[in-house]
């Protein structure tokens, strides 16, 4: 790769695809993999990061036998990169928002239903167009600011600057395990029988911590469990005997897959379901909304 003296002088307009090709570079540190996810060819891809770094005037990533790096400005570079990302995103939501008013979507996860609520929408405003969208356990804030979404029922914790958050309803939290576990058919258990049993952990900590019970009282950490990425590996610990897992009871009224079951856990305070908006949001749908849902989602619904 070129050194810098070869780059031209910055000022230049960014152009943002470019920028999305660096940050899926910076992702992955390995050229090979992130022309994979952006479904570009290894060279072309080298190509767009040099041109990105022509139009920045610095050097970004360094390349050599021991791999791929960032260099000092592209450290430097890469948060407000992916900052200018999520600004364009929104930006791009926010004009397609004001230009279908008469449009609505409702994102959900998993174990939660909004039909109810947007049947009700639908029979108040039967002129406008709504429809739901299934959104992962860690997408609800990030899909309403980039305007993916226009309202979401999900559950707490997540984080509220930015949002108006109501709850709906508390539903109780409850043990899962394998159904040949120590624990399987007890009538009930509490944080004592589980002291020693592994849950579990996501990269967030908030959400972690949370559906951990970490730390336990007495300022007690949680024992750790396998590192997970979504709620589907969760289970499959679960399922494997490699750990335990604290979920809301309506994950899985529905029914269990034959080798879990769960149990009530007492002496821990129930989750919440809440209804996630937008600051400042008050468009009739929005709003028509939030008293939908107030109305027809209730527990078990």
């Amino acid at each position: 790769m070129g050194g810098v003296s070869e780059l031209a002088s910055p000022g230049q307009d960014l152009d943002l695809r470019l920028v999305r090709y660096f940050t899926v570079v910076a992702a992955h540190l390995h050229y090979g993999r992130a022309a994979a996810e952006l479904h570009v060819a290894q060279p072309s891809l080298t190509r767009q990061v040099r041109r990105l770094e022509a139009q920045v005037g610095a050097r970004l990533l360094d390349r050599d036998r021991q791999g791929t790096r960032l260099t000092e400005a592209g450290a430097a570079f890469l948060p407000r990169a992916r900052a200018l990302l999520r600004a364009a995103s929104r930006a791009s939501g926010a004009a397609l928002a004001a230009a279908r008013p008469g449009r609505i979507v409702v994102g959900y996860t998993a174990g939660l239903i909004v039909t109810p609520a947007l049947r009700e929408l639908r029979r108040r405003h039967p002129e406008a167009e709504a429809r739901a969208l299934f959104l992962e356990w860690d997408e609800p804030r990030g899909a309403l600011l980039d305007h993916r979404v226009d309202a979401v029922v999900t559950r707490l914790p997540l984080r509220a600057d930015g949002l108006r958050v109501a709850v709906l309803h508390e539903e109780p939290r409850v043990l899962l395990v394998s159904v040949d576990h120590r624990l399987a058919g007890r009538a009930a258990v509490t944080l004592d029988d589980i002291a020693d049993e592994p849950v579990p952990r996501f990269a967030d900590a908030e959400w972690s911590a949370y559906w951990r019970l970490d730390p336990r009282p007495g300022g007690v950490p949680a024992p750790d469990g396998p590192l997970v990425d979504s709620i589907e590996d969760k289970v499959e610990c679960v399922a494997a005997g490699q750990a335990v897992a604290i979920v809301p009871a309506a994950l899985h009224a529905g029914g269990l897959r034959s080798d879990l079951t769960v149990v009530p856990l007492l002496g821990v305070e129930p989750g919440r379901v809440v209804l996630a908006t937008r600051v400042g949001d008050r468009g009739p749908l929005v709003t028509a909304f939030r008293a939908a849902a107030r109305g027809c989602l209730r527990p078990g619904g």
